[in-house]
């Protein structure tokens, strides 16, 4: 990947009034989560303490963003049933809303009519995509992220995320 191409944080930090993520997969494999999953599978426990060492950098990062005014908003497609990782990140998302996110779930059988993006993506003020690449077992892939700005391909993550967004069901009301 080109070092010019801006990661996440840089594209967050110059949002201006939108960033959205749209998830798709049922499970994730990535590394920095992997002992509070594993916590969480054996006691069923799960760290949703927003000042914790985990939750930090996260919690700030997004009350950062809404204090600029930029509304962050997550919508995920799950299947049902859910995977014990779709608990897993359901049991922590009170910590994402805590943060000032607006989270909504989707079950998938309702986005079969739904033109999705082929991977997992964040799409900063309609302007820029950029999508997330992982393995098949749900470990970062390398490069773990590509940044569009081509207008067809907004378009596409842009609409397919509004959809699943108008269809999904609020955190709150969401039960796994």
């Amino acid at each position: 990947m080109p070092q010019s191409e801006p990661g996440f944080e840089e594209l967050l930090n110059s949002a201006k009034h939108s960033a959205v993520h749209l998830e798709l997969r049922d499970t994730y494999g990535v590394g920095d989560e992997a002992a509070d999953f594993e916590r969480w599978k054996r006691s069923g426990q799960r760290d949703v303490d927003p000042r914790s060492d985990y939750w930090t950098p996260w919690v700030d990062l997004i009350r950062r963003t809404t204090a600029r005014g930029v509304v962050v908003r997550r919508a995920r497609v799950v299947s049902q049933p859910v995977t014990d990782y779709i608990r897993y990140e359901h049991a922590g998302t009170v910590v994402n809303v805590h943060a000032g996110e607006l989270v909504r779930w989707l079950p998938r059988r309702q986005a079969s009519d739904i033109a999705l993006p082929g991977n997992d993506c964040w799409v900063f003020d309609d302007e820029t995509v950029l999508f997330n690449h992982f393995t098949g077992d749900g470990e970062w892939s390398a490069p773990g992220w590509e940044v569009r700005a081509e207008p067809a391909v907004v378009q596409l993550a842009s609409a397919a995320f509004e959809t699943v967004w108008d269809r999904g069901i609020p955190h709150e009301k969401y039960t796994v």
